[in-house]
């Protein structure tokens, strides 16, 4: 084993042996290098005063070489803050900027201790950076039977977890807060457990109340309390989006700190919040009361984004600093929001409506992009190809039953015709079983 390596690892089972036996075997095995081309680069960088023949780029009259072609269109951005790679953990300004963003946004971590966030290539790959770190073969990754099929993939598929669900509402249409709490606790044997938190939920679209927030840290903490080691991740990637009377926090602020047993990682980005999907520009923060705990986990990570995409693209990084930090940004953020709840209210104001009632009910929704109809009488695939066929609408089909529909790219005033034909391909589709 490398010895940098070896150091880590004793250093972190040293500080904290439990987060330290949650690590994967990559986990265990990765490090970012001190000594190679980004460590020499980077003092170089310091001292080469007369010539820096070290990093892979370009330079033209002591700047980063372009073609005119581009920086034409990007001419409001100073060429060094485009061309050259970022650094592995994101640019230092942004990683700061978004760390403050974080503490402001949600208020219960003011007093906690967690990482500066490292910038990520958008949620997927903070995801997968999870996985690599965390997850053997047939480590148990928990989350809800209603999720993004992308955890399958990632946890999987590609690591080879063994994947645990449960229902994501109770019989009272909340949160199964005893269904997270039983899943957990069958891991007792194993001893380890990763959980994933994905709120505002994809595909329903539900975020949790308070009280059921504070029941499902209540759950993780009885895992920990019962000899699990928990690697509690929050799938942040629709934060913000909250309409209606629900957690307007991340639950990462009340997880970090909460038992040596529990490690609280908080995956997030621009991606969604910020309304830059194409940027791919998220970040991952790890949360412990020790320092030294961050600063292993810090390094494990840059190891892994150092062995897979080297590092994150720069001017991506580049517009999203730039627009936290223009004045008109929390003005405009708001108003796309206000535009989105409209939407979400006039979706659940015409699904309310009763004309509907016949074909389908709909999964509790709150916040987020998305919302799904449980249909009654038809098979969801079924009814999603008539539906693009026929009506030119397009669905994501969930199972036998479930469809899901994101508000969030339909126009308010055209909502109820979004249902209105939703409503005809069933009726078609009873139509012709009636005749078949």
């Amino acid at each position: 084993m490398n010895p940098l390596c070896k150091q880590l690892n004793e250093t972190l089972e040293r500080e904290n042996p439990h987060v330290y036996s949650m690590l994967s075997s990559l986990g265990k095995s990765i490090y970012f290098p001190k000594e190679g081309i980004l460590s020499q680069s980077a003092e170089a960088g310091q001292k080469a005063k007369k010539f820096n023949a070290t990093i892979g780029i370009a330079l033209e009259n002591k700047e980063p070489m372009y073609l005119q072609t581009i920086q034409d269109r990007l001419s409001s951005f100073a060429p060094k803050d485009l061309y050259p790679y970022a650094p592995p953990a994101g640019k230092p300004e942004l990683r700061e900027l978004w760390r403050s963003k974080l503490i402001e946004e949600n208020p219960t971590l003011r007093d906690k201790s967690f990482s500066q966030p490292i910038a990520t290539n958008a949620l997927t790959h903070g995801l997968s950076i999870v996985a690599d770190l965390f997850a053997d073969e047939q480590d148990a990754v928990i989350y809800p039977e209603k999720n993004w099929e992308n955890y399958e993939l990632t946890f999987g598929i590609r690591r080879k977890a063994s994947i645990v669900t449960y229902p994501l509402y109770n019989e009272e249409r909340r949160f199964n807060v005893a269904g997270l709490r039983a899943a957990i606790l069958a891991q007792q044997e194993n001893g380890k457990a990763i959980v994933v938190l994905n709120f505002p939920n994809n595909p329903t679209g539900y975020t949790p109340g308070a009280e059921e927030g504070r029941q499902i840290v209540e759950a993780i903490r009885a895992g920990a309390e019962a000899g699990i080691n928990i690697v509690a991740v929050t799938d942040d990637a629709y934060f913000s989006l909250f309409f209606e009377d629900s957690l307007q926090e991340s639950l990462f602020g009340s997880l970090a700190g909460l038992h040596d047993r529990v490690l609280a990682v908080k995956v997030d980005g621009a991606t969604k919040e910020e309304y830059v999907w194409g940027f791919r520009v998220g970040f991952i923060s790890y949360a412990s009361t020790s320092e030294v705990v961050q600063h292993v986990l810090e390094q494990k990570t840059l190891g892994i984004i150092r062995a897979t995409i080297s590092s994150g693209p720069h001017p991506s990084q580049t517009f999203v600093l730039e627009a936290l930090r223009s004045p008109d940004f929390a003005q405009q953020k708001a108003e796309k929001a206000a535009i989105m709840k409209g939407r979400a209210n006039r979706t659940k104001e015409v699904l309310d409506s009763g004309k509907y009632d016949e074909a389908w009910e709909y999964y509790p929704f709150n916040s987020g992009y998305f919302m799904c109809l449980k249909l009654k009488h038809v098979h969801a695939e079924t009814l999603r190809s008539h539906l693009l066929d026929a009506y030119g609408v397009g669905t994501i089909a969930l199972g036998e039953s479930d469809l899901r529909v994101a508000f969030s790219c339909i126009e308010e005033a055209d909502i109820e015709e979004l249902f209105d034909l939703i409503y005809q391909g069933v009726l078609d589709l009873q139509k012709a079983e009636a005749t078949s």
